[in-house]
């Protein structure tokens, strides 16, 4: 084993501390502004559909950094589904003072995330048949 091996295996600690210590301060920080988000629509005592996304929002981020504790790895497709709905949010929010193009580009942003989700889906499905099939030739074996 070469040196530089050994400083990398002795320090890849960090990297698993620092990105679970991340996550929980994510999840924390998430709680707080989705608590702090339903309080503020309380004390306007009106919930509109943009309320809605963004408490849909927060429910993704807990999810995703809950879906990290339990497998310890983030599905790629969760972020994507985060952004479709940011951008969804937005065009709700704003598509009546945006120009038609900005619109229309947002919601083409919106087909290439989607293709993008389905996409990493089929891949990881593809990919969990190729470990089922790797561990039922090694048992066999």
């Amino acid at each position: 084993m070469n040196k530089q091996s050994k400083i990398t295996k002795s320090l890849h600690w960090t990297t698993i501390v620092s990105e679970k210590l991340l996550l929980a301060i994510i999840g924390i920080a998430t709680c707080i502004a989705s608590a702090l988000y339903i309080f503020e629509m309380f004390l306007a005592q009106k919930i509109t559909l943009a309320d809605l996304f963004m408490l849909f929002i927060y429910a993704e981020i807990i999810g995703m950094v809950g879906a990290f504790y339990s497998t310890n790895r983030i599905p790629v497709t969760l972020p994507i589904i985060i952004a479709i709905t940011a951008l969804c949010r937005l065009i709700v929010m704003q598509s009546k003072e945006m120009d038609a193009l900005v619109v229309l580009g947002e919601a083409a942003a919106i087909l290439v995330l989607s293709i993008a989700a389905i996409i990493m889906s089929i891949k990881d499905k593809v990919s969990l048949e190729k470990v089922k099939q790797l561990r039922s030739s090694l048992s066999e074996d």
